[in-house]
């Protein structure tokens, strides 16, 4: 027991013995500085010390921009970035898509090229075959209401707008004897109409011009961009008056009539009509006489 207190009294004495640090000069051995340190004051000092570093680092970690430089750790401002360039990279990627379809209805209406989608009409209608006597014909209570509402709001509704392509009305882009009509057998996906050389040629609507370049086969040719998906395709021009992105309107000069590219016969206008990339007749909806 003895021996255990003069060991607990002699480390206390060790820890607490005072020890003189001096600074000399080497040459003349000046004394310059001198501090009175003990073991337990080293001990204490450098623990301070190395908890304010360790503090100084967290905060400098934690509340500056040199975090983002220590491997494995990510930002909020990073996180939002990425988040933000990749809604932007998926609007892109949309747009693209989007692009390139339109690019392709473009390419099929400069070449006069359609898809071939035949149609099992057999396989249709097999799905919808009902027999009659298991249904119910009979008209409801809603279904009478309905119907006597409807019929009062087409009593009194005075401007009714019919949205049918049959009735759509354009203006004839040149006037002058059609050649050669259209025909789906022949691939000839518009009328050619014969007319004098340097005609002008107008648009049949209001629309924006897509297109106006030359090309080897239908030399000058100006495709012009619709409401509802209509597209308008004049070919075999002598000289285009619009170009690309030009607003204009209907019964606007756009073109002359010409006898320009490798596929003419002729002087004439060849006029195209497509509706949601499907080509139709124009003589449906233009009187060209």
């Amino acid at each position: 027991m003895a021996k255990k207190v003069k060991r607990r009294k002699e480390i206390k004495r060790k820890l607490l013995h005072k020890y003189r640090l001096v600074i000399l000069n080497e040459s003349t051995f000046e004394e310059k500085i001198s501090f009175k340190l003990s073991r337990l004051n080293v001990f204490v000092t450098a623990s301070i010390f190395m908890i304010a570093l360790i503090g100084l680092t967290i905060l400098l970690i934690a509340f500056t921009p040199l975090r983002e430089y220590i491997p494995g750790y990510s930002s909020t401002a990073l996180k939002r970035q990425a988040t933000e360039l990749t809604y932007k990279t998926d609007s892109l990627v949309r747009t693209l898509n989007y692009t390139n379809r339109y690019l392709d209805n473009i390419r099929m209406v400069l070449k006069g090229d359609i898809e071939n989608n035949e149609i099992n009409r057999d396989s249709l209608y097999e799905q919808y075959k009902l027999d009659p006597a298991s249904v119910d014909l009979s008209p409801i209570k809603e279904d009478s209401l309905l119907r006597a509402e409807v019929a009062l709001e087409d009593k009194y509704n005075l401007f009714e707008r019919d949205t049918n392509r049959k009735n759509l009305v354009l203006f004839p882009p040149v006037t002058g004897t059609v050649s050669m009509g259209y025909d789906l057998e022949s691939k000839h996906y518009a009328v050619d109409i014969v007319a004098p050389i340097d005609t002008p040629v107008k648009a049949v609507a209001n629309g924006t011009v897509i297109f106006s370049e030359w090309t080897a086969d239908t030399g000058y040719v100006i495709i012009l961009e619709h409401q509802d998906g209509l597209l308008s395709v004049y070919k075999h021009n002598g000289s285009l008056a619009k170009f690309q992105g030009t607003v204009v309107r209907g019964g606007e000069v756009i073109a002359s009539v010409g006898n320009t590219g490798e596929l003419t016969t002729g002087p004439h206008l060849h006029f195209e009509l497509w509706d949601d990339g499907n080509p139709v007749d124009p003589q449906n909806f233009i009187d060209f006489n």
